[in-house]
C-alpha cells in the first residue's frame, strides 16, 4: 500500500479527503515552482522578453507527450474554466442553435453557457442521463440531439457526481453529424490515462494542479489542428497580430496574456517526473481500490442506493467517488462538524436535491484516513 504523505505540504493535523477541489503539490514540485519564480525575479526582462517562447515550448512539448498530442495543439491556461471559456466564447452561436450537455456539469461552466445563451440567443440544454450502464448513458444523452444541435459539451469526469462519462462514443457520433465537441477534463490528467489525439475531441480543457499535482494555476486548452482557426483570444494582447515567434497563431494568441507568472506552467514537467518516479500507475490503482472499499463502507452505513449501482468493472469512477446521504441531512452543518470536531476536510454537495458526500483518494491518503471518516460519520449521522 502506498503512503506518500511525507512528500506533500499538507497540514498533518487534517484528514484531507478533498484533493478533487484544488489538488495538492508535492514538496519537490513546489520547490521547482519557487525556483522558477526566483529566476523570473532575478532578471525579469531576460525571462519574459527573451526566454518566454522557448521555455513555454519546452514545457508544452513534455506535456504533449504526457497527453498524447503535439505541443502545437496545446496552450497553457491557468485552469480548465479559462480554457473552456476560450472555446465557448469563440463559437458563432445564435438564435435557433442548441448546445447539449448533461445535468452533471460543473457549476462554473454551467454558468458560462447560461451567460452566453442569454447574450446570444442560443439554447443550453442540461439533459438528464441514465447511469445504469454506459450504453444507457450514451442512448439517453443522444436522445437530446436535434437538427439544431451545434455543440455537445461534456465533463469527462464530473465534479458534483465524480462520474467518468464514456465520452469517446459521443465524440464519434457527434463528428459524424458535424457537431462540435467540447470536453471538460478538469479531473482527468493524473487520474486517468489520456491520449488526446486518439480521443478526438474538438476542444478539451484540463487542470494540471488537481490530479497531476502541479502548482495552482496550471491548466491547458487542447484544440484539434483542423479547427484551431475557430478560436478567438479571450484576452487580446501582444500575441494578436504578432509575427508568430512560436510559429503558431493559435499559441501566440491564446498563451501570451502580457505580464504574468509562468512558474506553474514551467513546473508541470516536474509534476510529471514526480509521478513517474513514484510509479503513479500503481498509486492510482491502489487509490482506486481504496476508493471502492470506502465507497462501499459509506453506502453500507447509510443503507442508501448509490448513484452507480455496480462496483468498478464498468469504470464509472476512479479515485473520486460520491455516496448519497439521508435526505434530511443538513449538509452545511455536517460539513462544519466534520471539520471542526474531527479535522476532516471533505465536500458535501446538494445535487438536484440529492445530498452527496464526495471522497477523493490520493497517494497521501491511507486506510486510517478512511477509518477516521467512517467513525465520524457513524457518530454524526446517528
Amino acid at each position: 500500500m502506498f503512503n506518500l504523505k511525507g512528500h506533500f505540504l499538507l497540514d498533518p493535523s487534517v484528514v484531507f479527503l478533498n484533493h478533487g477541489s484544488f489538488g495538492a503539490t508535492p514538496k519537490p514540485v513546489f520547490k521547482e515552482y519557487q525556483r522558477w519564480q526566483r529566476e523570473l525575479e532575478n532578471q525579469p526582462v531576460e525571462f519574459l522578453g527573451r526566454r518566454h517562447t522557448d521555455l513555454m515550448r519546452f514545457s508544452r512539448e513534455l506535456l504533449g507527450k504526457y497527453l498524447g498530442t503535439s505541443a502545437e495543439n496545446l496552450v497553457y491556461t491557468q485552469n480548465a474554466t479559462i480554457a473552456l471559456n476560450i472555446a465557448a466564447r469563440s463559437l458563432e452561436l445564435g438564435a435557433g442553435d442548441e448546445v447539449l450537455s448533461t445535468n452533471h456539469e460543473y457549476g462554473a461552466l454551467d454558468r458560462t453557457w447560461r451567460f452566453l445563451a442569454k447574450e446570444r440567443g442560443f439554447t443550453y440544454i442540461n439533459q438528464p442521463v441514465d447511469l445504469t450502464s454506459q450504453e444507457a448513458w450514451v442512448e439517453s444523452l443522444w436522445r437530446g440531439v436535434t437538427s439544431h444541435t451545434r455543440v455537445v459539451f461534456l465533463s469527462h469526469i464530473t465534479s458534483p457526481t465524480a462520474t467518468i462519462f464514456p465520452v469517446e462514443k459521443i465524440i464519434q457520433l457527434a463528428r459524424a453529424k458535424g457537431i462540435l465537441t467540447i470536453i471538460d477534463g478538469a479531473h482527468v490528467p493524473g487520474q486517468l490515462p489520456l491520449q488526446l489525439d486518439t480521443l478526438g475531441a474538438d476542444f478539451y480543457g484540463g487542470n494540471l494542479h488537481k490530479w497531476l499535482c502541479a502548482p495552482k494555476g496550471a491548466g491547458f486548452l487542447y484544440a484539434r489542428p483542423e479547427i484551431q482557426h475557430l478560436l478567438k483570444p479571450l484576452v487580446v494582447s501582444w500575441g494578436y497580430e504578432s509575427e508568430t515567434p512560436s510559429g503558431s497563431a493559435f499559441i501566440d494568441q491564446h498563451e501570451w496574456w502580457g505580464t504574468r507568472d509562468l512558474a506553474a506552467f514551467l513546473s508541470v514537467p516536474a509534476a510529471i517526473e514526480f509521478q513517474e518516479k513514484h510509479d503513479w500507475v500503481k498509486v492510482r490503482s491502489d487509490c482506486h481500490q481504496l476508493a471502492i472499499e470506502t465507497w462501499g463502507r459509506i453506502n453500507a452505513l447509510t443503507g442508501l442506493t448509490p448513484l452507480h449501482a455496480t462496483r468498478s468493472a464498468d469504470g464509472w469512477f476512479a479515485q473520486m467517488t460520491v455516496s448519497p446521504l439521508p435526505a434530511q441531512t443538513d449538509i452545511i452543518a455536517l460539513k462544519k462538524r466534520l471539520y471542526d470536531e474531527y479535522r476532516i476536510e471533505i465536500p458535501l454537495i446538494d445535487w438536484h436535491g440529492i445530498k452527496l458526500i464526495r471522497l477523493s483518494v490520493q497517494g497521501y491518503n491511507t486506510r486510517r484516513d478512511m477509518d477516521a471518516l467512517l467513525n465520524a460519520l457513524k457518530k454524526l449521522l446517528a
